[in-house]
């Protein structure tokens, strides 16, 4: 069989920034077909090697070489979506309606990320502009102006923020279903396993390639690490602990490593459960009590907004749940509830009498900009004790979620965004509180940072609700998931986020089975559907008039410039041909609605 065409070449690449090496003597390549998952710790070079891939930086040593005619696109973990534009012009362009609507793969991609052809989850549908959007609709846009432009090579930088639950499940099925090759950078180990064939790992200014997803790498790593009699005993241990958890997941998780398992499976042959369920249960009851959180027949509106409706949820010690629902839904506000932030409509929200409770919600808490890392821990508990009785002093917490040597003593006011993240997170767990709200935990977080995120929770004897759209995170740290029905309703999902999410899809499927199998409507019914169509219509055809109006405008104006006045012409006969086709449309629906 034929070798793989490659698309992309590095030969011995350096790359650096002031004195700091990120890069050096990489040499690799991407071949066709090629999905590869990029990992590593935040600052490692991860955005920089897409960027070399890209174009956009070029090495300090070696060489890039890109095949002929190759068409890369890039998303950055920064949009550069023009604010003046709307939506329409961003995705659809010059294209009738009548075009792009009748284009599969572009509904697909409408249908995962933006609500469907009609684009309901915006205000003005198509018509919205774009300077008027959240960050997270924004990054919807730019991923699905990507998409819909289907380039050869596919460079993603943390896709999955911003998107919920759904919006990543959908995303990871349309790349693994995709023809092209991919690169990615993201720190969702769910999603690397669902769609990567393999994976590379930036460290230490070096690249190390393997075959698989997360599960594949993990065990990789941990083979890598044996072989090399690796010196860091913390490090190997959450390794043990990672392989553990995969060992006891669905076998999917370790399908297809191209490599001897035998020897990772036997650093974990003897290793227990990550958690103790029984032993956590029994000091969560301990310290408090039989009764933490009880939200009974709660409701809450936002004027005629009703978000919950008559919800009753008890929490009891030592609960960890992961709660999910479509964006809007109320996830966030209903931690609002549970934390005392927000008052209900009607019913009641009542916490034990030992509860110390703790909310990690999705804006970055205001810290002291003068203190240094190390400082504004030690602020709130020089020490924290752990269910086992061991203490962890405020540097040790530094050390595990990245902030080494001198990176403890960085001004917090030098902290980037995701930094003071991590630190509000590690003042929060400092606090020793026994209920934890955690809203969007494992944004900005690397996954050597969450692995020991993980490893904390592990042994924290408490109540926990965890909001993310990380769906690895949510199944390794919770043991039951709640899910808001988009109705005002909660439910207890047994089966996890897989039922939920095959749930939610049956659900979105009933409405098209219906409408297959309902009686014709009505002859009165059908005239008012036409006389709807005729005001749509007529809006359309508004809106095409005035551009008619402003190219003639634009062609007097550039009456010298041949170049444009040809580009000018065309756009005029295709806007001629659109308004043709609505004023056939119109006469139509007026016939219809006038029951000729």
């Amino acid at each position: 069989m034929a070798a793989a065409r490659n698309l992309v070449n590095l030969k011995d690449v350096g790359k650096g920034f002031g004195s700091r090496p990120v890069l050096r003597d990489v040499t690799l390549g991407v071949s066709v077909g090629d999905r590869i998952g990029i990992v590593g710790r935040n600052g490692d070079g991860k955005s920089t090697l897409l960027r070399l891939v890209a174009g956009m930086e070029e090495p300090d040593s070696g060489v890039v070489t890109r095949a002929g005619g190759l068409r890369i696109a890039l998303l950055g973990q920064r949009d550069q979506l023009d604010g003046g534009r709307t939506v329409r012009e961003e995705l659809v362009g010059a294209r009738a309606d009548h075009e792009w609507a009748a284009d599969a793969a572009f509904r697909a991609v409408l249908d995962g990320l933006l609500g469907g052809v009609g684009v309901s989850g915006l205000p003005d549908g198509m018509d919205t502009a774009i300077g008027t959007l959240s960050g997270g609709e924004r990054r919807r846009i730019a991923l699905a102006h990507l998409l819909l432009d289907r380039p050869d090579l596919l460079l993603l930088d943390e896709p999955t923020n911003h998107l919920d639950v759904e919006g990543v499940d959908w995303l990871a099925r349309h790349l693994a279903a995709r023809r092209g090759s991919l690169l990615v950078v993201t720190h969702d180990r769910w999603f690397l396993d669902a769609v990567c064939t393999a994976t590379w790992e930036v460290s230490d200014t070096a690249i190390h390639q393997y075959d698989g997803g997360y599960a594949a790498y993990v065990l990789a790593r941990a083979e890598r690490d044996r072989q090399a009699a690796a010196r860091d005993d913390r490090r190997r241990q959450l390794l043990r602990k990672e392989l553990a958890w995969l060992r006891r997941g669905p076998p999917a998780r370790t399908s297809k490593p191209k490599f001897r398992i035998e020897a990772a499976s036997a650093l974990i042959a003897d290793e227990p459960e990550v958690r103790d369920r029984v032993e956590l249960l029994r000091f969560a009851t301990a310290r408090l009590g039989d009764r933490v959180l009880e939200a009974v027949g709660v409701s809450l509106a936002f004027g005629e907004r009703r978000l919950l409706r008559n919800v009753t949820w008890r929490l009891g010690p030592g609960d960890r749940v992961g709660l999910v629902g479509v964006n809007g839904s109320g996830k966030t506000t209903l931690l609002r509830l549970l934390a005392g932030e927000l008052e209900p409509t009607s019913g009641t929200v009542e916490r034990g009498a030992t509860v110390r409770l703790a909310h990690l919600s999705q804006e970055a808490a205001e810290i002291p900009g003068h203190l240094r890392v190390l400082e504004s821990l030690e602020e709130v508990r020089g020490s924290a004790t752990l269910s086992d009785g061991r203490e962890i002093t405020a540097a040790l917490l530094c050390d595990r979620f990245g902030f080494r040597g001198e990176r403890a003593r960085t001004p917090v006011a030098d902290l980037s965004g995701g930094e003071r993240r991590r630190l509000q997170l590690m003042r929060l767990l400092m606090g020793e509180p026994n209920v934890l709200l955690l809203d969007e935990p494992t944004n900005d977080l690397d996954i050597d940072t969450l692995t020991s995120l993980e490893d904390l929770l592990d042994g924290w004897p408490g109540t926990l609700v965890v909001v993310s759209h990380d769906r690895y995170f949510v199944e390794r740290v919770c043991d039951d998931v709640y899910a808001l029905t988009g109705d005002g309703g909660l439910r207890h999902v047994p089966g996890g986020i897989d039922q939920y999410l095959v749930e939610l899809h049956e659900t979105a499927a009933e409405p098209a089975a219906l409408g297959r199998h309902k009686p014709p409507p009505s002859a009165g019914a059908t005239q008012r559907a036409a006389r709807k169509d005729m005001r749509r219509i007529e809006r359309e055809l508004e809106r095409l008039g005035r551009r008619e109006a402003e190219l003639h405008d634009e062609m007097a104006a550039s009456a010298t410039d041949h170049v444009r006045l040809g580009e000018l012409n065309a756009q005029l006969g295709a806007l001629a041909g659109e308004l043709r086709s609505f004023e056939s449309e119109w006469i139509e629906a007026a016939e219809t609605a006038e029951g000729q």
